[in-house]
Formats: C-alpha cells, sequence, structure tokens
C-alpha cells in the first residue's frame, strides 16, 4: 500500500459521528468561552475582597478608602514575584557521588567470601 492510495471516504462518516463532533466541539468551546470571562472578571473578585477586609476591619476606615482596583499590570508583576519567589525557594544541588574506599575490609558480610577464596587459594 503506498501512501498515495489513502484515500478520504465521505461516505463512510455516519449521523452519530457528526453528531458526536458537534457535540464536543461545542462543549469545548463553552469551557473555554466560561473560563475567558472568569479570568476577565478576576479582577472584580479580588476588590470584593479587599473591601470586605476593609469593612471587617471598620465601617469608618473603609468609608474614608478609596475604592480598591487593580489593574491586569500590577497582577502580572505580582504573579512573577511571586513565582521568582517559589522558584527560588530550592537550591540547586549538584548532583556528585562520591566512593571512597573504606579502610576497614572485614565486615560480617564479607567474611563469607574471604573464607571461601582462602580455600580456593589454598587448594
Amino acid at each position: 500500500m503506498k501512501l498515495t492510495d489513502i484515500t478520504f471516504d465521505l461516505s463512510l462518516i455516519d449521523h452519530f459521528t457528526l453528531v458526536i463532533t458537534i457535540a464536543g466541539y461545542c462543549i469545548v468551546l463553552l469551557a473555554l468561552s466560561i473560563m475567558a470571562y472568569f479570568f476577565t472578571r478576576l479582577h472584580t473578585l479580588q476588590d470584593f475582597l479587599s473591601r470586605r477586609k476593609l469593612a471587617r476591619k471598620g465601617t469608618a476606615e473603609s468609608e474614608q478608602k478609596p475604592k480598591v482596583v487593580m489593574t491586569g499590570e500590577e497582577n502580572a508583576a505580582i504573579a512573577a514575584a511571586l513565582y521568582l519567589f517559589f522558584s527560588e525557594l530550592h537550591d540547586e544541588e549538584k548532583y556528585v557521588m562520591t566512593i571512597r574506599k573504606v579502610s576497614k575490609t572485614y565486615s560480617p558480610w564479607s567474611s563469607k567470601i574471604y573464607g571461601i577464596l582462602n580455600t580456593i587459594k589454598q587448594r
């Protein structure tokens, strides 16, 4: 079979395949649009939480403070700073293994080997 023998036959596509394909594309596009909407409205959630925090401290203090609005540039700068901070928490370690010869060659684990080697050498 050659590569040029491969053809696309539209008669092999049935009704259920088209329904599954269209439903899959719709679900993915709907999920992406919901996520895009959520991320564009994320600053309103931040503003709400900051106002709520100021209101807990006292109503007079929260009335004197202007409305806190964080721009996208400020959020990006904070995210970059947090990323750099957390990436520097772990030191870069060198993976070097050193093998040192132990001066004491006798151990209970090697005693059988010495006994076997000595009997072989004596024969």
